[in-house]
């Protein structure tokens, strides 16, 4: 005699489980790869290091010499 029968009910809650688990995957997976896209299109990197308003000497084009 089995000790913990399950009942019909936790059938239909794990189907819908693995459901929202598909779900929540696929959306991670869009977010992940909008971000891979985003991170690939930016170029140079250095162009954008001045979005915190904070000046620093690196980004700071070099004149050159006469």
């Amino acid at each position: 005699m089995a000790l913990k029968v399950e009942h019909e009910l936790h059938e239909r809650r794990k189907g819908r489980n693995y459901g929202v688990g598909l779900l929540l995957a696929g959306l991670i997976a869009i977010v992940f790869g909008l971000t891979v896209v985003k991170v690939l299109q930016l170029g140079d990197a250095r162009k954008f290091e001045s979005y915190d308003h904070v000046q620093r000497p690196q980004i700071i084009p070099q004149e050159t010499g006469e």
